[in-house]
């Protein structure tokens, strides 16, 4: 009786699976016809859906979902990663980046959703690692800080549409708030055991590579934007600190943040690192002094 229980989730868990594989699948061909067939993130996509699709037509006690998750995962962020360069490369087209851009911030929050859909919360293992949820986050913030950076400087599309940039400015710091938290130490107090100090620092920081400094720098820079484009700094005074659990992994639930307050905070992280531990990697802080030295002037 126990086992038949157990194999009821499970069954939801691959028609769930199967619909989004589909999916991929579709969008994969799709891309692979109009596109460039012979592109490295297309062929690797193409062998990870194989991969995926062999492993859950396989007899069930033989797959583990965090195996099944983590191919999905993959897939989609090859194959989304294929399709950002295009947007980028054709510096977001007026007539179609806008959907394309929902689209894709659509599809890098599936991988979340399969996860929570396959019930596993419960089970003694994490089923997407850290590293992957970094790179959801990383991935969905830097398109939103690569596609305002991209319409901020269109006049029209701006005097219409300053809401819509506020509101993917606000999301897209949000994902890089997030990405940054995954293992950033909740305990200013904590101690870390290291030979090197300055490792050490950083690791408290939660600044595990570059892309953890451009995550900083991008937010710092996207809250400039906002307060400078977005009603001079009206926002909502919230806390910049999602409690568990309070959003899902789409944006329709995400908070408002203050600009000013998250720009502040990103950008003194980002220069203390900077000028700190990484005094001697030749990281640029003069942009963000700048964004600082604004932040004070509209609080004088």
């Amino acid at each position: 009786m126990k086992r038949a229980e157990a194999a009821f989730p499970m069954a939801g868990f691959a028609d769930c699976l199967q619909q989004r594989l589909a999916g991929l699948k579709e969008r994969l061909h799709r891309w692979r016809r109009d596109g460039d067939s012979a592109d490295d993130f297309l062929t690797q996509a193409s062998a990870t859906l194989e991969r995926l699709t062999e492993l859950s037509e396989e007899p069930r006690e033989n797959s583990t979902l965090p195996r099944l998750v983590q191919l999905y995962t993959q897939a989609v962020l090859d194959i989304t990663y294929f399709e950002e360069n295009q947007l980028v490369d054709e510096e977001f087209p007026e007539e179609s980046s806008l959907w394309k851009v929902e689209d894709l911030i659509h599809v890098l929050s599936e991988p979340e959703v399969l996860a929570d859909e396959s019930g596993a919360s419960q089970e003694p293992f994490t089923v997407l690692s850290t590293e992957l949820l970094e790179c959801l986050y990383w991935r969905r913030g830097a398109l939103l800080y690569m596609f305002c950076h991209t319409v901020k400087g269109r006049k029209e599309w701006l005097t219409k549409k300053t809401d819509l940039l506020k509101k993917f400015l606000n999301e897209g710091i949000h994902y890089l708030v997030k990405m940054l938290e995954f293992r950033c130490s909740d305990n200013p107090h904590e101690e870390f055991f290291s030979q090197d100090a300055a490792t050490a620092r950083l690791v408290h920081e939660g600044i595990f590579s570059d892309t953890h400094l451009l995550a900083m720098m991008y937010c710092g820079e996207m809250c400039y934007w906002g307060l400078k484009y977005c009603a001079k700094g009206k926002e909502p005074r919230q806390s910049t600190d999602p409690e568990p659990n309070s959003e899902e992994p789409g944006s329709s639930h995400i908070k408002v943040l203050d600009f000013r307050e998250t720009g502040e905070k990103m950008l003194q992280k980002y220069i203390a690192a900077c000028e700190g531990p990484l005094r001697l990697h030749d990281w640029d802080t003069k942009n963000a002094k700048l964004i600082l030295d604004y932040f004070k002037q509209l609080s004088a």
